[in-house]
């Protein structure tokens, strides 16, 4: 899938848009126990109760491709003939109807996530949209289109207990002490079944969403899906890293590390201002390309492809700010930290100062200390 298509799915979260007639779902405990399911009509709910189902659906598929939402493809084998495919398409078929389908579902989930300090209340509806046709200049035609895409939500949202509160009672005019309550927030996992691809459906796909940079939530994806994990995004980071640092060894200069990530954040730019709906990703041999240009030697390149494709995997390709946070340039010392505007690396060298290795800032522009001005 592309943001594009995300992006159109997500505009079908409202109840003027939406096919969705039932709310299904379940709260599981801290300790992996089932404690209640429940099946909600949802026009038989108040405006505002509508509203907040549908928005805690709609954050199961939020964010971007390649950060917080991830695809998921499916083996030929799987889809004729596996557990994990029969019952999401079971579900489909009916969806969402068979009680017995959603428990096995709940208990797939149960059995194999664990969120730390809460319990959790699982989502899920399903939908069917009637694609509209898009013309050449990319305006949807509402009023047109032969296609329909029937897909399920799932979004799983933490529960967790408030703390006891004054709260005031506008009748009484005055304020009363208030219980814990338990609320759920917005969710930590999620996904998309079938994927939209190409704005039609692909039986082959799904789409992940996943809140948190550094958890991959394996056990959970492998019980719904079993298909390998994809590398959470804060793990890709640090994961890169450590691929670098011990497949450049002493060529792993400042210089090199500066021009890797000039390089991903001009790509990254220059995708964005060519308006390519496809993620920007980039491979192994794109990086080396990198390298090579900072001069790192053959044999350190060599290396660093070894590490890179044990690390990712062979014919990986990453978003550029999963390897390097394309957005900010920091650089950390034990008891220094300076960040610095990623378009003015010209403005910091590291040099050898008296035999002793030294940041140097330019400060031609005036400092301030603590907001005192003191240049």
């Amino acid at each position: 899938m592309i943001d594009k298509e995300v992006s159109e799915l997500r505009r079908r979260f409202r109840a003027d848009r939406t096919a969705i007639t039932h709310i299904y779902g379940c709260y599981v405990n801290q300790f992996g126990e089932i404690l209640a399911d429940f099946d909600q009509s949802l026009t038989l709910l108040p405006a505002q109760e509508q509203e907040k189902y549908l928005e805690l659906l709609k954050k199961g598929i939020s964010g971007t491709l390649g950060r917080t939402l991830s695809d998921l493809s499916f083996s030929t084998a799987q889809v004729q003939n596996s557990p994990e495919h029969g019952l999401l398409m079971g579900l489909l078929r009916q969806r969402l109807t068979e009680e017995e389908g959603r428990r096995k579902l709940y208990e797939k989930i149960a059995g194999s996530l664990k969120i730390p300090d809460s319990g959790y209340l699982i989502l899920l509806a399903a939908d069917v949209y009637d694609v509209p046709f898009r013309g050449k200049d990319g305006v949807l035609r509402e009023d047109s289109g032969d296609t329909q895409f029937s897909y399920l939500v799932c979004s799983i949202c933490p529960v967790k207990e408030t703390r006891p509160v004054l709260r005031y009672e506008p009748e009484e005019k005055s304020f009363h002490g208030h219980g814990a309550d338990y609320v759920a927030g917005n969710p930590e996992l999620g996904f998309l079944f079938p994927a939209f691809d190409d704005r039609a459906t692909n039986l082959y796909g799904a789409l992940l969403y996943n809140r948190s940079k550094d958890c991959g939530y394996e056990e959970f994806i492998d019980a719904v899906f079993h298909i390998r994990p994809p590398m959470a995004v804060g793990i890709q980071k640090d994961t890169f890293r450590e691929v670098l640092v011990e497949a450049l060894d002493e060529e792993c200069s400042p210089q090199v590390v500066q021009s890797v990530h000039a390089q991903l954040r001009e790509l990254t730019a220059t995708h964005k201002e060519a308006r390519v709906p496809e993620p920007l990703t980039v491979s192994c041999e794109e990086v080396s390309d990198i390298l090579e240009h900072t001069g790192v030697s053959e044999p350190r390149m060599a290396a660093f492809r070894v590490k890179y494709e044990e690390a990712f995997g062979v014919d990986a390709a990453l978003p550029p700010q999963n390897l390097l946070n394309t957005a900010q340039l920091e650089y950390k010392t034990p008891d220094v930290v300076i960040k610095v505007n990623p378009d003015r690396q010209d403005l910091i060298q590291v040099r050898e100062i008296g035999g002793v290795r030294c940041v140097v800032i330019s400060a031609d522009e005036g400092i301030e200390i603590n907001g005192v001005n003191v240049i």
